[in-house]
């Protein structure tokens, strides 16, 4: 992994949450608007963010050299795991809540985990399995067998291959790489991409137009991840977090190649643009130990559980996906801590998430369209939501309870199969004396937005949409206590 913030220049150009004005771009296929509307998800995009959790799985020769960015010249021998295990990363993940993985096939050192014909530097030159190993076909297989999707990473700057540089000689050589990842280990949910090159090393401009064509013919379904899409996009840094304002939508015009170097990419790329013309939501990305890689020297820096759900809230509770990568020991297992880590994970977010709080309460609306009773806010149904009367781009929900209930977490989804567009909500509750104090308030909901506060003991509350780009559609409200008192 290389850390793309390295990558790009910051620029001068400020987004704010009401943002750029619409540019002309190329959409890409499924993220058109409909007719006056939103950009909308295609299904492989709503499938992909309603995920939530990914796991990031870097293995390759810097887990044996010690190192984060090998140079391409360590021997093919270091390469041993002494009791590689991909089905006990796979369960763990599923048993942890993750929906897919994705591997580092290839890192910027260019030793290949699979038995490729482009290199040498691989696994067929390795000791590990007699030289017959292939570790991508291990990983899809464990991926399979536990319902996750499985997913690539391919680095393209490669610090091996002799035609690193040489401009066409190097895209075809890379392109065989991605030809042979895409064809034999069967049908693949994300290939992964970044725009990686070391500000020191020989310029080398990646096709990327032709790397998108050759991952659309040979995997369809695959979503496309990399600074500029096509399909997801990077959040701008590597801490695990989206901004508090983060828009699916998106202006490709900002961003047009990964590594791009035009923007501000923490602001550009982790807000995106509520007038954009593509949709293409974010990915926050992050290690739970220091480093990318497995490090002896790091296992007493490994994020806790409690760390761990600071950054779902960040991330996915940002209207973002969370991409966490859980580094493989030399042995080739995950390590105890880290797994630890993870359960304690698993539990707090379930634990967090158990009640909803508000799942027996009337509910009343400042109006409502045909088909769109608020009450669909409490039905669990991401697809089924309250919509506001005669396009009206503002109201309140007003619930009810038959008794004071107490919550210090906020849960709020849009309908997203229709677009994002609510760009500002507040919540607020009655007090004893009927005076009514706002709880919390924020800008973008989309997929999910979760907010923490002071807790909060209440019997009537109202949610007011302040301000939205078109029609609100909101699928869910939920409260929710932590940990109780």
């Amino acid at each position: 992994m290389i850390t793309r913030r390295a990558l790009l220049t910051t620029g001068t150009a400020a987004v704010a949450a009401g943002g750029l004005a619409r540019t002309a771009g190329a959409r890409v296929r499924g993220n058109a608007p409909h007719a006056g509307g939103p950009p909308l998800p295609s299904a492989g995009q709503l499938a992909w963010q309603r995920a939530e959790l990914a796991m990031f799985v870097h293995f390759s020769m810097n887990t044996f050299t010690d190192q984060e960015w090998g140079d391409g010249r360590a021997s093919p021998a270091l390469f041993n795991p002494s009791g590689l295990d991909a089905e006990q990363w796979a369960r763990t993940a599923r048993a942890t809540g993750f929906r897919a993985m994705i591997l580092t096939a290839k890192h910027h050192d260019g030793f290949c985990l699979w038995p490729t014909a482009t290199t040498p530097y691989s696994v067929r030159s390795s000791p590990y399995r007699g030289g017959h190993g292939d570790v991508v076909a291990e990983f899809t297989a464990a991926c399979r067998a536990e319902g996750l999707g499985a997913g690539l990473y391919l680095s393209p700057w490669d610090r091996h291959a002799p035609s690193y540089g040489s401009g066409e000689a190097y895209n075809d050589y890379y392109i065989a790489q991605l030809t042979e990842l895409c064809k034999n280990y069967g049908p693949l949910t994300e290939i992964w991409f970044d725009g990686a090159r070391s500000p020191t090393a020989t310029h080398q401009t990646y096709d990327w137009p032709r790397i998108w064509r050759t991952v659309r013919r040979l995997q369809p379904g695959a979503i496309i991840f990399s600074d500029a899409g096509p399909d997801v996009r990077w959040v701008g840094e590597e801490h695990g977090a989206a901004p508090v304002t983060c828009w699916g939508s998106f202006d490709p015009e900002r961003v047009k190649y990964p590594g791009y170097t035009a923007v501000d990419a923490e602001q550009v790329l982790g807000m995106g643009d509520p007038r954009g013309s593509v949709w293409r939501p974010a990915e926050s990305d992050v290690s739970i130990r220091p480093g990318w890689f497995w490090h002896a020297a790091q296992d007493s820096q490994v994020k806790t559980g409690d760390d761990l759900l600071a950054l779902y809230l960040s991330s996915v509770g940002h209207n973002s996906k969370l991409l966490l990568n859980v580094p493989p020991t030399r042995a080739g297992v995950l390590d105890r801590t880290d797994v630890r880590s993870l359960r304690d994970f698993a539990h707090l977010r379930e634990s967090l998430l158990a009640v909803n709080r508000l799942q027996e309460a009337s509910v009343q609306a400042s109006s409502a369209a045909p088909g769109h009773a608020p009450a669909a806010v409490l039905d669990n149904d991401p697809d089924t939501y309250w919509a506001t009367a005669s396009d009206e781009s503002r109201g309140w929900l007003a619930f009810e309870l038959s008794r004071p209930v107490e919550f210090d977490t906020l849960r709020l989804q849009e309908a997203i199969a229709l677009g994002q567009q609510i760009a500002g909500y507040r919540l607020e509750y009655r007090t004893p004396a009927g005076e009514w104090r706002t709880v919390t308030w924020g800008t973008t909901i989309g997929c999910r937005k979760l907010d923490r506060f002071p807790p909060v003991t209440a019997r009537e509350l109202r949610l007011a949409i302040e301000f939205a780009y078109g029609p609100p559609r909101l699928a869910s409200v939920g409260l929710y206590r932590g940990t109780e008192s």
